[in-house]
């Protein structure tokens, strides 16, 4: 049951990317690949209804699925149901950084050695996000296809890319058939390949 829960639960924070701060967002990931759903229950929906984040019936359904159980606030998770097409951010995504000599290629390349052939994992493309109508602030996203771990590969490659220097890394680990919203699609559109794992390779 635990499992099928953290599941759950890394569906919602994929489907919150973009949405909830990346300082907030990496640290649920990173409970989450350590099991941590408790912590989860009692912080998630704090979070949401303090940056005043709004969930669709989608998202609400899989709040209430992955922490109710853990502990969650009902009041808390219910008050989070909002109508749907809330403001969202825009970001635009490009395939590579706009000064390149700002970026280390050492990441791409301790990436590449990191998944290459790796069990589960698929493809690994990068792109680079930045906020509509900010001049700076351009953020790496990774974007894996795997298809099974995606928590504890999400939180693996999550303390990689802070140890390599990223204190707010923007890791998307998609699970096959993943639904998904506006965010990766336009992230999966203006990336470029970093890596590939043993089953992008069977393809």
């Amino acid at each position: 049951m635990k499992s099928e829960d953290e599941l759950a639960c890394h569906e919602l924070l994929l489907l919150l990317a973009g949405r909830l701060p990346d300082i907030a967002l990496w640290r649920f990931r990173d409970w989450l690949g350590e099991g941590q759903l408790s912590v989860l229950a009692r912080t998630l929906p704090k979070s949401l209804l303090r940056h005043g984040i709004g969930l669709d019936q989608r998202e609400h359904g899989l709040l209430a699925a992955c922490l109710v159980p853990h502990g969650a606030d009902v009041h808390q998770v219910s008050a989070t149901l909002r109508i749907d097409g809330a403001t969202r951010p825009r970001y635009t995504f490009t395939e590579s950084p706009s000064e390149r000599a700002n970026v280390a290629d050492s990441v791409s390349a301790l990436l590449d050695a990191a998944l290459r052939g790796r069990p589960d994992v698929g493809d690994v493309r990068a792109t680079w996000r930045r906020a509509e109508g900010h001049e700076r602030g351009e953020k790496r996203v990774l974007l894996v296809t795997a298809v099974a771990g995606w928590p504890r590969l999400t939180g693996e490659l999550q303390r990689v890319l802070r140890v390599l220097g990223d204190d707010e890394p923007s890791i998307e680990v998609l699970p096959p058939n993943f639904d998904m919203p506006e965010y990766h699609r336009e992230a999966l559109a203006n990336s470029r390949p970093v890596s590939v794992g043993a089953v992008g390779a069977a393809r």
